[in-house]
């Protein structure tokens, strides 16, 4: 495993996702990310089961180490205050006004060290009408028209993983790197401002795009529509996915797949922009076929006709797929305490070196000792 951030110091006070998720991308890439928490309790993420060790916190928080402080006593406010002296990055994601009255505030802490990186996450920024709002990931996609791109007009309902969340941490952690690469200029330290809001909204940038250079609301069909996305269940019960694009070769490959060559002779069908606006039709048309054959009967099919495709997966079979295997997208590690621990590498690489090193998200307070040790050697 290359460490390109080898070196860099990180106290992340995250709870939940956003901040977690910013610390563990900083973590992945070699930083050392040493994650503060309430004492007894931790990050509330951890909670599971009578346990403080849920499959939730385990997803964000690989490759730290955890240290129990509670800021508001004098004895381990210092001690915070030590690590921070020492530290490039600091991540919060607090509500305005919380990190003040833990001792965390920007002027606080920039006092102790002027270089410091200091990142905060928030829901709707610092300032305005909803600065003091609560948010969480179904607020953020929402507020941001994100969410009424997901939802299916047949059957309303919230779907999908918290992207919001994990999205709003992703583009701290982009901040961050920014504001360290300039710091190595100037040796100045910078505030890293990101809003739930504000990520979610740039993350949706193509609606955005279409709204404003054309007029164009979009909706949850609009994307597969233009795409031509499609997803079909197959004999077995399995289904497979289909993203046509706009070259004709592939609908050529399509239609020789199924043994439909009057497929594209269809009126409605021979051209990309009939396509469009016959894809329901299209879909009734698919259906039918597919749901003839098993799905590996599919595979065999379209691979041969170089269609873009792939089996439409849940959790359990994407690690068993060939292509996964040969990546190496499985990975592992003992941990001391809780056994054999495993999840799925980043997926960057650095001159051809998979990063298949990973450790195990600590247990509540578990390099307390450790790091104490750390501050005195370097305080001799």
């Amino acid at each position: 495993m290359i460490k390109v951030l080898e070196g860099i110091t990180v106290i992340e006070q995250g709870t939940f996702i956003t901040g977690p998720a910013a610390g563990m991308m900083l973590a992945d890439l070699g930083a050392n990310v040493i994650k503060v928490e309430l004492p007894g309790k931790g990050d509330p993420f951890r909670a599971f089961k009578g346990g403080l060790y849920s499959p939730h916190y385990q997803t964000y928080n690989r490759n730290k180490r955890s240290i129990a402080l509670n800021t508001k006593e004098a004895n381990d406010r210092a001690i915070f205050h030590d690590l921070i002296s020492d530290a490039d990055v600091y991540i919060q994601n607090f509500r305005p006004g919380t990190a003040e009255r833990l001792g965390a505030g920007e002027e606080e802490l920039r006092a102790i060290n002027p270089q410091l990186i200091y990142c905060a996450i928030s829901g709707f920024g610092n300032d305005g009408p909803y600065a003091n709002r609560p948010s969480y990931d179904t607020v953020a996609q929402a507020a941001s028209g994100f969410l009424k791109l997901l939802i299916n007009p047949e059957n309303p309902r919230v779907v999908g993983p918290a992207m919001a969340d994990a999205m709003s941490g992703f583009y701290a952690a982009y901040g961050i790197l920014g504001a360290l690469y300039e710091r190595s200029h100037t040796g100045k330290g910078r505030r890293v401002d990101v809003s739930m809001m504000e990520a979610m909204c740039h993350f949706n940038l193509d609606a955005f795009t279409h709204y404003l250079s054309e007029g164009e609301i979009m909706g949850p069909y609009s994307r597969p529509q233009v795409s031509q996305s499609y997803v079909m269940e197959c004999a077995d019960g399995h289904w497979v996915a289909l993203h046509m694009s706009s070259p004709e070769k592939f609908w050529q490959g399509l239609a020789n797949a199924i043994d439909y060559p009057e497929l594209l002779q269809d009126a409605r069908f021979s051209t990309r922009e009939g396509r469009i606006d016959n894809q329901e039709a299209m879909i009734g048309v698919l259906r039918k076929v597919f749901v003839r054959e098993p799905r590996t009967h599919w595979l065999a099919r379209l691979e041969a006709e170089d269609v873009p495709h792939a089996p439409m997966y849940d959790a359990s079979e994407v690690l068993e797929d060939p292509q996964a295997k040969h990546l190496q997208l499985r990975i592992s590690t003992q941990h001391p305490q809780v056994g054999k621990w495993e999840t799925v590498r980043s997926p960057v690489s650095f001159d051809g070196v998979k990063p298949l090193e990973v450790s195990a998200p600590p247990i509540l307070n578990e390099h307390h000792d450790e790091i104490i040790e750390e501050l005195k050697q370097r305080q001799r």
